[in-house]
C-alpha cells in the first residue's frame, strides 16, 4: 500500500466503544455522568482538602494532586469522545490526535508515580513514625511531587516525538473511542520497530519499577503491623494506608487487565471496552473510596456542605 508523509495525514477516525446508531445515545449519557462525577467528586477532595488546615500533610498533599491528575486524565478522552458522538463525526485531526495521546500518557503516567510517592509516604509513616515529619518535609515533598512531572513529561514527550517521525498509511480508522499509542502505531507505514522498543523500555522502566516499589513498601508495612501487639494499633495503622492500597490495587488491577488480557490483545474493540475501567471508572471511583473509607476526608466535606 502506497504510503504517504506524515505531515500530509489529514485525520484518524476514532470507531468509538461502538457502531449501532442506536447504542450513541446510552453512551452518550453513560460517559457524561461518569464524567461529571469524576469531575464533581475530584474537585470536592481537592476543595476539603484546601479547606481544612488539618489535612495539610504529606498524604493529603499528594492525595489532592492524585484527584487533580485524575481530572485532567478523564479529561483528555471523554469530552472528545461526547463531541464526535454528539456531532456523529468520529473524525479526529493528526496534530488533534497526537496531543491527545501526549496528555493521556502525561497524565497516567502521573498518576503511575502519585501512587508510588504516596506507597512511599505510607512506608516511611507507619514503618519509621518517629522520623515521619523529618524526611517527609515540604521540600521533599515538592521534590517528589517534581520528580514524578520531570518523569511523565519526558516519557510522554519521546512517545510523542517517536510517533511525529512515522508515515501514515490511507487506512487510518483506530479500533478506539480515544488515540492510544499501540493502536496509532500499528497504523503506520513505515518500520515501527524503534517505537516498539522504546515502548518496552519505557514500560519497564517507568511501569514495573514504580509497581515493584509500591509492592516493597507494602510487604514492609504488612510485617511492621503485624508486630504490633495490640488489635487497635494494627487496625489503626492498617486503616491509614487502606484506601490508597484500595486504590493502587484498582488502577493496576484494571490496567493489566486490558493489556494482559488475551481477549484484549487479540480483539482491538475488546480492548477498548476494557480500558475503560482504567480511563473513567478507576478515577471516577477514587474519590469515593477516599472519602469512604477516611473520617478526615469526611469531616471536611462536611464542612463544605455545611
Amino acid at each position: 500500500m502506497e504510503s504517504e508523509n506524515k505531515t500530509s495525514v489529514p485525520e484518524f477516525i476514532l470507531l468509538g466503544l461502538s457502531k449501532e446508531a442506536e447504542l450513541q445515545p446510552l453512551l452518550f449519557g453513560m460517559f457524561l455522568s461518569m464524567f461529571l462525577v469524576t469531575f464533581t467528586g475530584n474537585l470536592l477532595i481537592i476543595l476539603a482538602i484546601i479547606r481544612d488546615s488539618h489535612l495539610h500533610t504529606p498524604m493529603y498533599f499528594f492525595l489532592s494532586n492524585l484527584s487533580l491528575t485524575d481530572i485532567c486524565f478523564t479529561s483528555t478522552t471523554v469530552p472528545k469522545m461526547l463531541l464526535n458522538i454528539q456531532m456523529q463525526n468520529k473524525m479526529i485531526t493528526y496534530e488533534g490526535c497526537i496531543t491527545q495521546m501526549y496528555f493521556f500518557m502525561l497524565f497516567g503516567d502521573l498518576d503511575n508515580f502519585l501512587l508510588t510517592v504516596m506507597a512511599y509516604d505510607r512506608f516511611v509513616a507507619i514503618c519509621h513514625p518517629l522520623h515521619y515529619t523529618v524526611i517527609m518535609n515540604h521540600k521533599v515533598c515538592g521534590l517528589l511531587l517534581l520528580l514524578s512531572w520531570v518523569l511523565s513529561l519526558l516519557d510522554s514527550l519521546v512517545h510523542g516525538l517517536m510517533v511525529l517521525r512515522l508515515s501514515f498509511c490511507t487506512e487510518l480508522e483506530i479500533p478506539h473511542f480515544f488515540c492510544e499509542l499501540n493502536q496509532v502505531i500499528q497504523l503506520a507505514c513505515s518500520d515501527p520497530f524503534l517505537n516498539y522498543l522504546v515502548m518496552y523500555i519505557a514500560a519497564l522502566l517507568l511501569g514495573v519499577m514504580p509497581l515493584t516499589g509500591i509492592l516493597f513498601s507494602y510487604t514492609k508495612i504488612v510485617f511492621t503491623i503485624l508486630r504490633i501487639s495490640s488489635a487497635g494499633g494494627k487496625y489503626k495503622a492498617f486503616s491509614t494506608c487502606g484506601s490508597h492500597l484500595s486504590v493502587v490495587s484498582l488502577f493496576y488491577g484494571t490496567f493489566f487487565g486490558v493489556y494482559l488480557s488475551p481477549a484484549a490483545s487479540q480483539n482491538s474493540r475488546a480492548s477498548a471496552i476494557a480500558s475503560v475501567m482504567y480511563t473513567v471508572v478507576t478515577p471516577m471511583l477514587n474519590p469515593f473510596i477516599y472519602s469512604l473509607r477516611n473520617k478526615d476526608i469526611k469531616q471536611a466535606l462536611r464542612q463544605i456542605f455545611s
